[in-house]
């Protein structure tokens, strides 16, 4: 990924979530709700776009900068109102540079089950080999101590469900959390599909260690994100004058 630091950072990092929203739209992965943000280097703050602006229609310059007190800088439209999910997310996890909120219907139903778990079947769902927590609580994470609750169910790992509501993912980059999301939810509906035949044969701890000693991720980011950037391109769901600029953003 592109390495730049500051206010530097800024107009790549508009670009890449506004790029990435659209794609989400495009994709079908992201609808009327869910939200897509990156933390600002060098401050506690992070770029989300308005409350309700429409997916499809994201903006570099539409976006607002909000910090982790939940409070946005400048005039505009408010962020969303669930911006906690990620102002607590980042103050408890700085490791995280960018977060997901979505709500993939298929997923969501492996919250609603005793006894049955979303677990990783698909080989790039080894991401989530220290596994997949629920959060208890179904409310709209909009108040401080919910996101506080919300980050301690994630804790360390990399997407946790939230219960009857959605999902959050965490990444190091706007384009790989744009993969996340793929590979999240392809994994969702395989598993939900092979139940279907019977008895389901998760990926085993072992295998899915071989797979990750294996897997170059930046390259496979990279890969996937620039299939993406030019369906988008093509479909109309991305200006085109943004496609060289999508392509040094991977």
């Amino acid at each position: 990924m592109t390495s730049d630091t500051g206010s530097n950072a800024e107009p790549r990092l508009r670009a890449e979530i506004a790029v990435c929203t659209r794609m989400l739209n495009a994709e079908g992965l992201l609808d009327y709700s869910g939200h897509v943000s990156v933390r600002l280097p060098g401050r506690d703050a992070f770029l989300i776009q308005p409350f309700e602006q429409p997916r499809g229609e994201v903006s570099p310059d539409s976006l607002r900068i909000v910090d982790f007190e939940g409070v946005a800088e400048g005039d505009g439209e408010p962020p969303p109102a669930e911006r906690y999910i990620h102002s607590e997310i980042y103050r408890a996890r700085p490791d995280v540079e960018a977060i997901a909120h979505v709500h993939p219907d298929t997923a969501t139903l492996f919250s609603l089950v005793d006894g049955i778990e979303l677990a990783p079947v698909k080989n790039h769902a080894a991401r989530w080999a220290s596994g997949i927590p629920v959060h208890p609580d179904p409310a709209h994470i909009n108040t401080p101590e919910l996101g506080r609750a919300l980050a301690g169910s994630l804790a360390d790992r990399h997407a946790a469900l939230i219960r009857a509501h959605g999902a959050v993912l965490v990444a190091e980059s706007v384009p790989a959390v744009f993969i996340d999301i793929v590979h999240f939810t392809e994994n969702a509906e395989t598993l939900y599909r092979a139940a279907a035949l019977g008895p389901v044969t998760t990926l085993t701890q072992a295998e899915m260690t071989s797979f990750l000693e294996r897997f170059d991720r930046p390259r496979h980011v990279t890969k996937l994100w620039r299939y993406y950037l030019r369906r988008s391109v093509r479909s109309g769901a991305v200006p085109e004058g943004w496609a060289e600029q999508g392509d040094r953003m991977a």
